[in-house]
């Protein structure tokens, strides 16, 4: 396992075929980790068949980073540097960007913070939904942090429960995230964005919204629904890795 520290996180990544003349940083989705969302779908495979280098990191409180238990720690633009200091620590001065769901949203950031480090933006799991009002709300905190998840009565989030358990994650670490800081990304924000940007998310994904009318608030930027996909099934589908590619690759008008 490769570690470096960002601001006192450890933050555990891969760096797959570092020859490759194209460059991809993914930042996975809450509750999840590098190898769930990315490597065990088959994404690693598929960016080394098209001479990627890809860099893949746990985001703090995930997986094999550093798991802070202080909601401050997860400031998104927190988040959003922990990218930015593996690019650096990796040697790699500018890159695609692949975000699903909160990693969307960091990357979202990022395409705010320093789009002179980015290429294309590649952003998953969010539509619409993401410029709806956005008040505080501590129920997916209250969902990680239940003794007995019976008792969580939405199945959305007694779904993220069961995935946080199934991966062994740090269910303290997850309600930290769940209640930290957030960027306010509003249709003002997002419309200052100058990178080319491709919003994917699956038909059934009611948790995200519709794609496209997140694409047209940020200037050029592309949309792709996946058919009959929800939140959690499109990681792994075969149209969704079509849309990166031909994004990537500069075929989709």
């Amino acid at each position: 396992m490769a570690q470096f520290v960002s601001a006192g996180v450890p933050i555990a990544y891969d760096d797959t075929l570092p020859g490759g003349k194209r460059k991809v940083v993914m930042i996975h989705g809450f509750s999840a980790n590098r190898y769930e969302n990315w490597k065990r779908m088959g994404w690693y495979d598929a960016f080394a068949a098209k001479n990627f280098r890809c860099l893949a990191l746990d985001n703090r409180g995930h997986g094999e980073s550093g798991k802070p238990h202080d909601p401050a720690a997860y400031d998104r633009v927190a988040m959003a540097r922990d990218v930015l200091a593996l690019m650096d620590h990796a040697g790699m001065e500018k890159a695609n960007l692949v975000g699903f769901s909160m990693g969307a949203h960091i990357a979202l950031t990022i395409a705010q913070m320093a789009p002179e480090r980015l290429g294309d933006v590649i952003v998953a799991g969010i539509g619409g939904k993401l410029l709806e009002p956005d008040p505080p709300n501590t129920n997916m905190a209250e969902a990680m942090e239940a003794d007995d998840p019976s008792t969580i009565a939405d199945p959305l989030l007694r779904s993220f429960r069961a995935f946080a358990d199934e991966q062994k994650e740090d269910r303290l670490a997850l309600a930290a995230c769940s209640r930290g800081p957030r960027v306010a990304l509003t249709a003002q924000s997002l419309s200052t964005i100058a990178r080319p940007v491709l919003v994917v998310a699956g038909s059934h994904d009611d948790l995200a919204g519709s794609p496209h009318a997140l694409a047209r608030v940020i200037p050029g930027a592309k949309a792709i629904t996946v058919p009959a996909c929800d939140h959690f099934s499109i990681i792994a589908h075969p149209l969704f890795k079509a849309a990166v590619f031909d994004f990537l690759d500069g075929f989709l008008d």
